[in-house]
């Protein structure tokens, strides 16, 4: 499908010659109000105040620098000619959630252990905010016109006419070509995994159980959203982020089921003992 439309300006705002980018404006306030909601739900639980923050100051920082790791490894060839600054140059787009995610879990589990607070606690406070933070970050990629996917049909742009406003319509509109929106479809997505996050906590489930749901809803999405798009990290004719997303799927059963099982899951989300089990 063809066609021909203007589309917004990547940049948010100059400050003398220094261009700021849509795409860092965005994912920062999907990192703020993130925090916001973080803090106040581990006010409720009575943890130590500030604990969120003092996490998030180390978190953010290399959850980032891990998601660009992640990116450029599999998108080497088109960083190992140069020039070198390329490889930092993240306002361009260009960051793997699933290394931003490795970096933090990697982050919160040292944190938890220097704090002496419990790991699961603090993914279970943290989940929902993570997955609102990544459907509102799916918005910096729209501002870019990436993380798209294949050209439409005229059926499909004329069905998304009745019901995308024009300014995403025309978003997607990139060199002539209209481009499935995949950026929303995972958005929207996003955003129902965290209400449905919000009402499994209300039902306080064992300890942890909330981040793993979050780990395990999140990637069913992603894993159907990956294969429509068309800038996926590919290695050897295979999705890196379906494969991932499957292992995490199965991982996050397991865990449930063997926490279980185990006695490991002690607690309900809300710190109160689990009925012990008889043997």
């Amino acid at each position: 499908m063809t066609c021909d439309a203007p589309t917004l300006d990547r940049v948010f705002i100059h400050v003398g010659s220094f261009p700021i980018y849509w795409y860092g404006v965005i994912i920062a306030a999907g990192a703020f109000i993130g925090l916001w909601l973080a803090t106040r739900e581990a006010n409720r639980l009575g943890l130590k105040k500030d604990i969120m923050v003092d996490l998030v100051v180390f978190a953010i920082p290399i959850a980032i620098i891990c998601a660009r790791i992640y990116y450029v490894v599999f998108e080497w060839d088109q960083y190992k000619d140069g020039p070198w600054w390329g490889v930092f140059a993240i306002w361009n787009g260009g960051i793997a959630i699933h290394g931003a995610l490795i970096g933090a879990v990697l982050t919160a589990i040292i944190f938890s252990r220097v704090k002496k607070v419990s790991f699961w606690q603090l993914a279970d406070i943290a989940a929902p905010s993570l997955i609102l933070g990544q459907a509102i970050g799916r918005w910096g990629n729209f501002m870019n016109q990436e993380a798209h996917g294949g050209p439409i049909s005229e059926a499909a742009y004329h069905h998304f006419h009745q019901y995308l406003p024009d300014f995403i319509m025309n978003q997607m509109c990139i060199d002539g070509v209209m481009y499935h929106p995949t950026f929303l479809y995972e958005s929207v997505w996003d955003i129902l995994v965290f209400l449905f996050l919000l009402w499994l906590r209300r039902r306080n489930p064992a300890r942890g159980e909330v981040f793993l749901a979050y780990a395990m809803t999140y990637s069913v999405g992603r894993f159907f959203v990956e294969g429509m798009r068309t800038d996926s990290l590919v290695s050897e004719g295979i999705r890196a982020a379906q494969v991932i997303s499957v292992v995490i799927i199965v991982v996050g059963i397991v865990l449930i089921f063997y926490r279980r099982k185990s006695g490991m899951a002690k607690y309900h989300y809300d710190g109160t003992k689990l009925p012990s089990r008889k043997k």
